[in-house]
């Protein structure tokens, strides 16, 4: 793999964007971004360098490793705002959609969990320090199956933006992250949901590394007013595809 150079600290908007236009040039229009991404910082640490290793017998990973049963998940889990006694802080929202494959047929019983920071933009993790308010009616983590439709369902909050020290004046839009799993978990994709009509989009070097304009479309939700629940939550479509043209971009070798 060629290396890239660094980017330097300390650089503004405009540094940024022309480092985003070269790094999608050198990405030769492909649909997903490059796992050295130079604009997005921490990739240099991330990314292989060498030859990935191909397992000789991969079915019999996802066979020994663990798995998860029905059994397992409640409906608690995908209600983000009732898990606790008192009322999370925020704009409560439905988020809501199908799981499919490239010739739109659903895809069931698939395990999506979902993770996120708190209405003021901080996770309920060790590593968060910033000084941002915690919520302690509010963790951040939910899971559901995915019904013969292919359907999920999730109550929570919409998630604040936050500065994070990838260049000058950085902040990451309010997002959503999303794992699927297949029947083990070994199979497993993770990727991003963003907001429409979120400021900070066009400045985020994470979602601008995706080269193709309509890939990044694809990460960011519908409004949908019939989804929203009267009195309680505004809902917003996303609908998650596994494979083909119109799939949904995962993470590859970094964050997306």
């Amino acid at each position: 793999m060629t290396s890239t150079p660094a980017l330097p600290d300390g650089l503004g908007q405009h540094e940024i964007d022309l480092a985003v236009a070269k790094a999608r040039a050198a990405s030769r229009g492909g649909h997903h971004p490059p796992r050295d991404y130079p604009p997005y910082r921490s990739t240099r640490l991330r990314h292989p360098e060498r030859p990935l290793i191909p397992l000789r017998d991969p079915e019999a990973v996802e066979l020994s490793g663990p798995a998860f049963g029905v059994t397992d998940i409640t409906a608690l889990d995908s209600d983000l705002s009732a898990q606790h006694p008192g009322e999370p802080l925020g704009e409560r929202i439905t988020v809501t959609g199908r799981v499919v494959d490239r010739a739109g047929r659903p895809v069931r019983g698939q395990l999506v969990e979902l993770w996120q920071a708190n209405a003021s933009g901080r996770y309920a993790h060790q590593l968060d320090r910033r000084p941002a308010p915690l919520d302690p009616n509010f963790t951040g983590f939910g899971r559901c199956l995915t019904d013969d439709e292919g359907g999920y369902r999730f109550t929570t909050v919409r998630p604040g933006a936050y500065p994070w020290r990838n260049h000058v004046n950085a902040w990451r839009p309010a997002h959503l992250h999303f794992s699927l799993f297949g029947t083990a978990f070994a199979q497993r994709l993770v990727t991003q949901m963003y907001f429409p009509g979120d400021p900070v989009i066009p400045y985020d070097p994470v979602l601008q590394s995706v080269g193709d304009a309509t890939a990044r479309e694809r990460l960011i939700a519908v409004y949908d007013h019939g989804l929203s629940v009267p009195g309680l939550s505004l809902g917003y479509r996303w609908d998650i595809v596994l494979d083909g043209p119109s799939a949904t971009l995962f993470e590859e070798g970094h964050d997306l």
